[in-house]
């Protein structure tokens, strides 16, 4: 591949950034237009309650009060869909029962903050005010916040209709084979682990502007991570063809999969704009963003390793209970099953079973969370090795050597039918620990211990599977005045993707990334788009951005050929410019223009699938040092090796990986979404919930370590979530080691809070 100026692998400044610091940015709160209607939702005070309007003319007759909708008035709206479990029953999986997930409840609420009635009026406050005036009477219910309490011989369903709180059971591996490793074992080992639930704090709260357009389209402006994908869930649940309908996202403040997920301020801020005939804005406040968006995580995870004489590891067994919430969000069933298959994690393991079973309690929904099921798995092999090492008193990177998979050994296909095509585990892990000073942490440890401190260095080698979600449709153009316009559907929430795929673009046509336009957002402008989740932009959005630059590029030299008397085969383009190879003959792109015809200067792919999933890796050292007297942990070095196949930017990759590195350490160390028994929600603003900053952490060391993908036409494996799906395990494994050194603390879970590192300081000493 030729090394140019603005292609694939250089450091190029993101395009998006200027007109972002400017205060140029187009955010939904930035395009809510002059006269627009404004609404907030009344919302349930209880976790679990039936509940009767008692009142709801006093609202209406408010100044300014247009519209007042219940489950009364909205009836008509189809039910908010569960596209996971389709998926998993078309692949295969079990048939999952899903719960009526309305517009709005009729009579019974299941979470607290559920939406309820939906106020629409001339500003905010006057719909605030009406909303606090709606009379209802409530019956409060007894709530069951804890899974196994919901999985209780006498606990009441959720769900009376499916008769039990397990929402689903889902397998992978072979559980004969498994037991019979177990049965043969000369050691087994068993940890249990908590994947604590997260909010996911985005920068932009979500919000939706719905209008009708000049042809009496509905038009919504929404912040989301597809645009086609909320285009399909209001076509169905408002019983209208997708041509009737038209999604913008314009700027997007961060995603992490919670905005890919259809809400009900959309749909009804929809159907109230066709009510009404005026545009509705619906704007999420931190408070609304805590009640009512999908969160993420909440597993309890049980694992066994069985081992020979070698301290090779010849079986794994485990048992997931995974929260669900309340309702099946659109994803969830999904998540458990994407990490599945890869609890086997780097490791040679010849059998495996894992079973995840979906649980229902009165907590508000889960959906996909940066990762999305790779991290639960990540964190539990990561953590179980560690725990294999403790009881068979063996270094940590010892354990991992001797039961990683061969280089050798690729392509590899894992217990759950998961199939590595590249990979160096080993060789990762061996520069990680050069780099970070494995041998000499000793010496730092001892530092530590005279000023009174407590040090511990912990690892993580961790695999995921992404890039293959749904099909991808793009569209490349020569502009009349030679530059280029790029439409793909994927969606950027601050990856940075115009700057990507315009360098992918002048990969081929060698040209000035400020003369490529990339736009995503638009459902008009591409029949399909799946979006940006699951780390699938560049590994399904690269290649199709390539593919119709090349066929863009064979369109301009045919006509150039015509135009300048040569072999297509003969001519160059670069800076806005075809030549004849060797002579003094050219044209620029702009002149060229003129003389195309419109489907000449336009190039498409439908429908382009990769050829399988590709398989980011890598390995992550982190040391901590502890407060023994404050129980306050603090990240002192952290060191990244990772193997992203090509790397298309590497400024921007290495933005992405310290990113996902802060949300991981985030879980290990604060975040924590905590429910009472009445399930009210005791951490619902950042008075409570504890988000990391930027003075939380050292400078990182991150590099690259890459083996091109042979399953992705570009070499490329994805990066959005990895650094995230690393860094919890590797963060809390330094934290018990340093634990263990001191106090002989094995076990600890997650989040590694002052208070609850305290506490078990104290509990050991005493």
């Amino acid at each position: 591949m030729r090394q140019l100026k603005f292609g694939i692998g250089q450091p190029h400044l993101r395009l998006e950034d200027p007109p972002l610091v400017t205060g140029k940015g187009k955010f939904v709160s930035d395009l809510i237009p002059d006269g627009a209607l404004r609404a907030v939702f009344v919302r349930s005070p209880h976790a679990h309650a039936k509940f009767k309007f008692t009142d709801l003319e006093t609202a209406r007759k408010m100044p300014g009060v247009r519209l007042v909708l219940t489950h009364a008035e909205t009836e008509s709206i189809g039910h908010f869909p569960c596209l996971g479990a389709l998926i998993l029953h078309m692949h295969g999986g079990p048939k999952i029962w899903v719960p009526p997930y309305l517009a709005l409840p009729k009579d019974r609420v299941l979470h607290i903050g559920e939406e309820v009635a939906f106020v629409v009026a001339d500003t905010v406050e006057q719909a605030r005010d009406a909303a606090e005036a709606v009379g209802i009477e409530w019956e409060p219910l007894p709530a069951i916040v804890d899974m196994r309490k919901a999985l209780d011989s006498g606990a009441q369903a959720l769900w009376p209709e499916h008769g039990s709180n397990d929402a689903f059971t889902l397998e992978a591996g072979n559980k004969e084979e498994a037991d019979k490793a177990f049965a043969r074992a000369d050691k087994i080992v068993r940890l249990e682990v908590v994947n604590q639930r997260l909010v996911a704090n985005y920068m932009e709260p979500r919000g939706v502007v719905a209008d009708t357009d000049h042809n009496g389209r509905l038009e919504l402006v929404i912040s989301s991570q597809g645009s086609h994908a909320q285009r399909h869930y209001l076509a169905e649940m408002l019983h209208l063809e997708k041509s009737k309908i038209r999604v913008l996202a314009h700027d997007v403040g961060g995603g992490f999969g919670t905005k890919g997920a259809p809400y009900r301020d959309y749909v009804l801020s929809a159907f109230a704009n066709q009510q009404l005939k005026k545009p509705v804005a619906w704007i999420s406040d931190r408070t609304d963003h805590f009640l009512s968006d999908c969160q993420g995580r909440d597993n309890l995870t049980v694992a066994e390793m069985a081992l020979d004489k070698n301290g090779k590891f010849i079986g794994l067994r485990v048992d997931v209970l995974a929260n669900m919430g309340s309702y099946l969000s659109v994803v969830a069933p999904y998540v458990p099953a994407l990490g599945l298959p890869l609890y086997t994690g780097v490791y040679d393991i010849p059998a495996a079973y894992v079973r995840a079973r979906g649980i229902y309690t009165h907590t508000h929904s889960v959906d996909a969370y940066r990762g999305a099921g790779r991290p639960e798995a990540a964190y539990l092999i990561e953590r179980l090795v560690d725990e294999v090492a403790y009881q068979t008193n063996t270094a940590v990177d010892e354990v991992r050597r001797r039961n990683f998979i061969n280089k050798s050994q690729m392509p590899y296909e894992n217990p759950g039918h998961k199939k590595y095509d590249t990979g160096d585990f080993a060789g990762h892990l061996a520069r990680a620990q050069d780099v970070s000073e494995w041998k000499s942490f000793d010496k730092r440890a001892g530092e530590s211990k005279q000023r009174g401190k407590v040090r511990g260095i912990g690892l993580s080698t961790y695999i995921e599977a992404c890039g293959l979600t749904a099909p991808e449709d793009g569209k490349v153009i020569l502009e009349q005045n030679g530059t280029v316009t790029v439409h793909i559907g994927t969606l950027a929430q601050g990856q940075g993707h115009k700057t990507t795929y315009a360098q992918i673009v002048s990969q081929e046509i060698d040209m000035a990334l400020d003369q490529i336009r990339v736009e995503q957002g638009d459902s008009d402008a591409l029949d399909n788009g799946g979006g940006t989740v699951g780390s699938r932009s560049m590994p399904t959005g690269g290649p199709v951005v390539r593919d119709c630059t090349q066929t863009l590029v064979t369109q301009i030299k045919t006509v150039a050929a015509r135009e300048l008397e040569a072999d297509a085969d003969k001519l160059e383009i670069s800076d806005g410019v075809v030549r004849v190879a060797g002579t003094n003959r050219s044209m620029t792109l702009a002149d060229l223009a003129k003389k195309m015809k419109p489907e000449e200067r336009v190039a498409e792919v439908k429908n382009y699938m990769p050829p399988g999933y590709t398989f980011p890796n890598g390995t992550h050292v982190c040391e901590v040092e502890l407060d023994p007297d404050t129980g306050a942990v603090e990240i002192a070095r952290y060191t990244v090796v990772d193997d992203f196949g090509v790397t298309l930017n590497p400024l921007l990759l290495e933005g992405q990986i310290h990113g996902g590195i802060v949300q991981g350490a985030g879980q290990a160390l604060m975040e924590n979404t905590i429910y009472n028994e009445d399930g009210q929600l005791l951490t619902a603003s950042f008075m409570d919930y504890q988000m990391p900053r930027a003075d939380d952490f050292p400078t990182f060391h991150f590099e690259t370590r890459n083996v091109p993908s042979t399953t992705n036409p570009l070499g490329l494996k994805g990066a959005g979530e990895a650094g995230t799906i690393g860094s919890t395990p590797a963060v809390m494994n330094a934290v018990i080691d340093a634990l263990n050194r001191e106090y002989g603390i094995k076990q600890f879970d997650m989040p590694a809070t002052p208070e609850r590192v305290w506490r078990a300081i104290q509990q050991r000493a005493n």
